[in-house]
């Protein structure tokens, strides 16, 4: 049924109610993220910045060497963990370079 509406013509003007909608829309928005504190994005500082990259430098590969090595346990195999670890060091690199080009305050 929807293949068969005809499309809106980006010449023709805007429907007066979904510009209403639109603003009401835009409004109620405003008012949730003003409601829960999260309409500021502040960035992080230095310091918050050092600390996540060392939680993801331990974090990653020890979390993946752990999956890996319940899996090793589980499967009765003794290789899994080493392509874990070598996945959760690759990931933590992937993070921290993400991190290291956002500017702190």
């Amino acid at each position: 049924m929807a293949e068969n509406e005809p499309k809106q013509d980006p010449k023709s003007p805007q429907d007066v109610r979904l510009a209403s909608l639109d603003e009401r829309l835009r409004q109620a928005q405003a008012e949730e993220a003003k409601r829960t504190g999260t309409a500021m994005r502040v960035q992080p500082t230095g310091q918050a910045q050092g600390m996540r990259i060392l939680s993801v430098l331990f974090g990653y590969p020890f979390g993946s060497a752990a999956i890996g090595f319940t899996i090793d346990w589980w499967a009765g195999t003794k290789w899994v963990w080493v392509a874990m670890l070598v996945l959760g060091i690759g990931a933590a690199g992937r993070e921290v370079w993400k991190i290291s080009q956002q500017t702190p305050e």
